[in-house]
């Protein structure tokens, strides 16, 4: 499979420079991972002109023989920009691990750590390899805050840290080391400085078109009380027993099968009907309302942990509990896998998302790190999945065959289907 090429930002010791990057891909019978350059250079330049002028013009690099090298020499200058997804600013670190290790600091050093990764593989770098791996804490990243928690994770994260201070700079001079800035055409660079100036500019325009057009919303509201009368209609509207005890009942179309559960969010972490990472599920709301009216076994669901869970089984009970399913709590997962082996263009986002939204619910819950490593944008299906979700001119778009990213989906899946308990 021809995994894609993706334009990357590394924040190194010289500065923050522009590549491209090749994921693993499989190719007569191989695995191959690549970075543009040339034997032991890695090259790299200082914004997407320079890249877009090289590319153009370069006839002898590493990623010559990529099966989807055509398209890049095509592409404008903003689709070589990188993306927040893939910068990766390698001289932050130090600053990054004196942070608390919450989701979000972990998350990012994990991407770092996996790029570098990627480098010293690629490149044969064995003194980051022996950085790496001579600190737990760095092989655990990619499983989230939970390694990090307690005494044990506080221990790691300590550990982590220390080496990052003592060891850091070790990494950044390998690295740094290996880049070279190769000349360019310069009536190529001309041209290319052009488009992104021209994009920089219609960018700037854009966004001040929308900061006038919401003074001018501003401004009309000023003048009138129709908006303001009908956000105050729309406060007064009733949101109904679920939304006053804040559980949504879901459904779930599979291939072949509905089902019906509930879900509450509490403290934003998703807690499901069920138990031990298993979810009950009925085929019908009537099933799922006569189960909560006759009540067995519901004691040891997780949400029997939610202070309103005993307003359901009392209504439920007394007959009075109507199971309506709103849209948005509607997750459709017949039918993607085929979309997602034709490509971005066959998989209508919405769709997508909600399942997403699932799927990673429910693993969550289940403290289970599989959807999330598998929607990693450094995973083929998580790039595809990024994509689709988060459209941008400035992107590369996914290239087939979608063979892998089809297979990863349907595993995830199926993984979703075994969790459920059906009544």
């Amino acid at each position: 499979m021809a995994q894609d090429i993706i334009p990357i930002e590394l924040g190194l010791p010289q500065g923050d420079l522009v590549t491209l990057w090749a994921p693993r891909w499989r190719e007569d019978g191989e695995e191959w991972e690549a970075f543009l350059g040339d034997d032991e250079d890695l090259y790299a330049f200082p914004d997407a002109a320079h890249l877009a002028a090289f590319v153009r013009t370069a006839e002898q690099h590493d990623l010559i023989d990529h099966p989807a090298w055509q398209v890049v020499p095509a592409l404008n200058v903003p689709e070589l920009i990188p993306d927040d997804d893939h910068s990766y600013d390698l001289v932050g670190v130090p600053e990054l691990v004196a942070e608390e290790p919450d989701s979000w600091t972990i998350g990012e050093l994990a991407e770092i750590v996996a790029i570098v990764r990627s480098l010293a593989d690629v490149c044969e770098l064995d003194e980051v390899h022996e950085v790496l791996d001579g600190c737990e804490g760095f092989s655990l990243l990619e499983q989230g805050r939970l390694p990090f928690t307690g005494r044990e994770g506080e221990r790691l994260w300590t550990d982590l840290s220390r080496v990052v201070s003592e060891k850091w700079d070790t990494v950044l001079d390998a690295i740094d080391s290996l880049v070279t800035v190769p000349e360019v055409d310069a009536a190529i660079l001309e041209q290319t400085a052009e488009e992104l100036a021209a994009f920089h500019e219609e960018s700037a325009e854009a966004e001040a078109g929308v900061d006038t057009e919401g003074e001018d919303d501003l401004d009309t509201d000023l003048d009138t009380d129709t908006d303001s009368d009908a956000d105050e209609d729309e406060d007064d509207e009733p949101v109904g027993f679920w939304g006053e005890v804040g559980i949504d009942p879901i459904k779930i179309v599979t291939t072949g099968a509905e089902y019906y559960t509930l879900r509450c969010y509490l403290d934003d972490e998703p807690i499901f009907l069920g138990s031990d990472g298993r979810i009950d599920v009925f085929t019908s709301p009537k099933a799922l309302a006569r189960r909560l009216a006759d009540g067995r076994d519901l004691a040891d669901t997780d949400l029997a942990e939610v202070t309103t869970w005993d307003e359901v089984l009392a209504r439920a009970t007394a007959g009075e509990l109507e199971v309506e399913v709103d849209q948005e709590n509607t997750y459709v997962l017949a039918g993607l896998d085929e979309d997602i082996a034709e490509g971005v263009n066959a998989i209508d986002p919405t769709q997508l998302e909600l399942a997403v939204e699932l799927l990673t619910d429910a693993a969550d819950w289940a403290d289970d790190d599989s959807v999330a490593n598998a929607l990693s944008t450094s995973e083929s299906l998580g790039w595809l999945v990024s994509f689709v979700l988060r459209p941008d001119p400035n992107r590369l778009a996914p290239s087939p065959p979608f063979d892998a990213e089809q297979s990863a989906w349907r595993k995830l899946v199926e993984q979703f289907e075994d969790r459920l308990r059906t009544h």
